[in-house]
């Protein structure tokens, strides 16, 4: 009986220093690339929306550290950094930075004392708040105003808690920005942990690859090829994280790639362009 109370005993406190040491640490949220990237588009949408001249749109961690920044088309060069400011002043000081321009033109002019590496009291900047959690800040410079600046970062603050701002946004491409990627063969749209798209091009034969983890999913635009999947690489040589190449390919399957052709080469696959007319287009989406 007197172990069995003893037992009970050391459980009890056992439990009571769980309990204590789970009561002096909270769960943080942070945020991510990606989440950066999502505030930074819902930004650009409500640019768009309102037919904004331009803006820079810096977005930063809790910390005040740079993650993400776009510059709009026609934007001075100077907004960079003052977009930078007004995103790091609104984490920093957990407020937006209107309150301290206010403060500053309603007379405390000694708040610009403060260092200018922590303090951009210029309207603009929008603290990024999830769950009253702040993860982030977003700061905004370069509009037609410094109302539309307030304007822009407030929509990208708001893009975890915007419906329509669920899901990524549409990437699109001019026929000029592809057929100058084409020209030189060049990456379109870059998701590397997921997917990427390249305009793609060749004027002579290439090496033998294997992309240990990405999928090739290719589609001729143009030109003749002869290509070779399976076998094995000769003389294999790692360039890259999970990309090899080797001088050639011994064995494997030969094939003749024409304007048209679909062709999909599984991850861990041995290729090669033995053959190729030039120019041959190509495009590829690489789906790891």
């Amino acid at each position: 009986m007197k172990r069995r109370i003893k037992t009970i005993a050391a459980l009890v406190a056992l439990l009571t220093v769980a309990i204590t040491a789970r009561a002096q640490v909270i769960e943080k949220k942070t945020l991510t690339i990606d989440g950066a990237r999502r505030v930074i588009a819902a930004a650009v949408v409500e640019a768009k929306k309102l037919n904004a001249p331009g803006g820079v749109i810096a977005v930063v961690d809790d910390g005040g550290n740079l993650m993400a920044l776009e510059r709009l088309d026609g934007t001075f060069a100077a907004g960079a950094n003052i977009s930078i400011g007004k995103a790091r002043t609104s984490v920093l000081f957990k407020k937006p930075t209107k309150v301290f321009e206010d403060i500053i033109k309603n007379g405390r002019t000694a708040m610009v004392a403060l260092p200018d590496a922590f303090f951009t009291p210029l309207q603009g900047g929008i603290p990024i708040v999830v769950e009253g959690q702040i993860v982030g800040g977003v700061g905004v410079s370069g509009a037609a105003s410094a109302q539309q600046d307030e304007e822009l970062a407030i929509a990208g603050a708001n893009a975890f808690n915007n419906p329509e701002m669920t899901s990524a946004p549409v990437s699109y491409f001019e026929k000029e920005k592809v057929t100058a990627a084409f020209a030189k063969g060049a990456v379109l749209f870059d998701k590397s942990d997921k997917y990427m798209v390249h305009a793609s091009r060749r004027d002579q034969p290439g090496m033998g690859e294997v992309h240990t983890k990405d999928a090739d999913i290719i589609y001729v635009l143009d030109g003749m090829a002869t290509f070779v999947t399976g076998g094995a690489l000769v003389e294999p040589r790692n360039i890259a994280a999970d990309e090899i190449r080797g001088k050639e390919i011994s064995g494997g399957e030969t094939r003749k790639l024409v304007k048209g052709d679909v062709i999909i080469v599984p991850a861990g696959t041995p290729h090669w362009f033995k053959e190729v007319s030039a120019p041959f287009l190509y495009y590829v989406v690489k789906a790891r």
